[in-house]
C-alpha cells in the first residue's frame, strides 16, 4: 500500500465517510445525540503556509511553550553545576532513551542495546578523531560526526536485523548478548579500542570561535539536539510509516496481510533509533571527555531501559522526564547514602513507579489529573435519569 492510498485510509472510515463524522454518526446509532464540539480555528488551514508551521500550530500548546521558555532561561539563572552535570546530561540520557522509547512505544520492540549503539558513536568519535591516545587518526570533526553516525545507523540497522524475527523476552535477550559482546569487545581489544583504559581527552572541537565544553555552550548543544530529536520522533509517529509501524505493535499479523512489510518496518525503527542514540552517544563522549568499557557496560545497558520505563513509553517525553529524575537521584543521592548504594535506591524508585504507575511518570501525572482535575467535577456528578 503506498503513502498515498494509506492516508486516504487514515482520512476516510469503511462507508467512505470521513473519520471526524464517525463520533457523531455514532452518538446518534445510540439514541442519544453527542455534544457538538467547539470548533477548532485553525489560522492556517486554508493558506497556504509550509507543512511545518501548520504542524506546530496543531502539535504545541501552552506547556510546550511554558517548558521552551523554562528550559531556554535556565542557563541564566542557575550555576554551572547544575546547567552541566544536571541539565546537559540529563538531555544527553534522554536523547539515547528517547530511542529505546520510540522502538517500545511505538513498535512494541524492547531493545537493550541502545547504549551500546550510543558507545559505538561515541568510540568512532575518539578512534576516527583527535584524543589523549597515539591510536586515534585525528580526522576532522565535521567528517568524524557523520562518520560516527553512519557507524550508528549500520550497527542499530544490523541488531534490527538480527532481533525482529523475535518477540518479548527472546528480544531482551538477544539485544543483551549483543550489549555484552560490544563491552567485552572494547575491554578485550587494544588495537583499535585501546582496552581497558579507552580514550582520553575526546572534547568537542573549537566551533566559530566557541568553546563547547563550557556549560552554558554545551548545555544549548545538548538542548538543540534533543529538542531536534523530540519534534522529530513527534512528526515521524503520525506519519503513514509511523502509523504502520503502531500498527505493527498492535497486530503484526494483521498488518502483514493487508500488505504491509512488517519486518521492513521493525528494521526502519531500529535504524531511526540507532540515529537518535548515534547523536546522544557523540554528545556522551563530548561531555565525559573520555570513553571506557565501563561507559557500555552492563549496568548503563540497564540504566536507559530504566530510564525510559521512569518516564513512560507512551510519550516522547517521557525519556527526558525518566532522564531528569535519574541524574538527580544520582547527584544528590550520595549525600543522603553511600556512593555504592546508589543502585539500591534507584531500583527502589523503578519498583515503585511500575507497581504503582505502570506507566511511568506520565501514567501517574494522569491518575492525579483525572482524580483531582476541574473534570473530575463534572464526571462525579450523578446523571439525572432521562424519563
Amino acid at each position: 500500500m503506498s503513502a498515498a492510498k494509506w492516508r486516504r485510509a487514515m482520512h476516510t472510515g469503511l462507508t467512505g465517510a470521513p473519520v471526524r463524522a464517525l463520533p457523531q454518526a455514532v452518538g446518534r446509532a445510540g439514541g442519544r445525540s453527542a455534544p457538538a464540539a467547539a470548533p477548532t480555528v485553525d489560522p492556517y488551514a486554508s493558506s497556504d503556509a509550509p507543512r511545518w508551521l501548520k504542524y506546530l500550530w496543531r502539535t504545541l500548546g501552552a506547556r510546550h511553550v511554558f517548558v521552551l521558555v523554562f528550559v531556554l532561561l535556565l542557563p541564566f539563572v542557575a550555576s554551572p553545576f547544575l546547567t552541566y552535570q544536571v541539565a546537559a546530561q540529563s538531555l544527553i540520557f534522554g536523547l539515547i532513551a528517547l530511542s529505546l522509547t520510540f522502538l517500545a512505544g511505538y513498535g512494541g520492540m524492547v531493545s537493550l542495546a541502545q547504549m551500546s549503539v550510543a558507545g559505538m558513536a561515541g568510540y568512532a568519535v575518539a578512534v576516527l578523531g583527535a584524543s589523549g591516545t597515539a591510536t586515534s587518526l585525528g580526522w576532522a570533526w565535521w567528517v568524524v560526526v557523520p562518520f560516527a553516525l553512519v557507524i550508528a545507523v549500520i550497527c542499530s540497522t544490523l541488531i534490527g536485523w538480527l532481533s525482529v524475527r523475535t518477540d518479548g523476552i527472546y528480544t531482551i535477550m538477544i539485544t543483551l548478548a549483543i550489549g555484552v559482546a560490544f563491552y567485552y569487545l572494547v575491554l578485550q581489544n587494544y588495537t583499535v579500542f585501546n582496552g581497558f583504559q579507552g580514550f582520553q581527552k575526546v572534547y568537542p572541537p573549537l566551533v566559530w570561535g566557541i568553546n563547547w565544553r563550557d556549560p552554558m555552550p554545551f548545555y544549548f548543544l545538548c538542548l538543540f539536539w534533543a529538542m531536534a530529536g523530540y519534534f522529530f520522533i513527534q512528526w515521524l509517529v503520525r506519519t503513514p510509516f509511523g502509523i504502520a509501524l503502531q500498527g505493527t505493535r498492535d497486530n503484526a499479523r494483521r498488518m502483514n496481510s493487508l500488505g504491509f512489510n512488517v519486518t521492513a518496518h521493525r528494521v526502519a525503527a531500529y535504524a531511526v533509533s540507532g540515529l537518535l542514540a548515534g547523536v546522544g552517544g557523540v554528545l556522551l563522549v563530548w561531555y565525559n571527555g573520555l570513553i571506557t568499557p565501563g561507559s557500555v557496560g552492563t549496568g548503563w545497558l540497564i540504566n536507559v531501559l530504566v530510564i525510559a520505563v521512569l518516564g513512560g513509553m507512551k510519550h516522547p517525553i517521557g525519556a527526558f522526564l525518566g532522564a531528569i529524575v535519574f541524574i538527580l537521584l544520582q547527584t544528590f543521592a550520595i549525600d543522603l547514602i553511600d556512593r555504592e548504594r546508589f543502585n539500591l535506591v534507584i531500583g527502589g524508585v523503578f519498583l515503585a513507579i511500575v507497581l504503582f504507575s505502570p506507566d511511568g511518570l506520565l501514567g501517574l501525572w494522569a491518575k492525579l489529573r483525572s482524580r483531582f482535575g476541574p473534570n473530575q467535577v463534572l464526571t462525579s456528578t450523578p446523571q439525572r435519569r432521562q424519563a
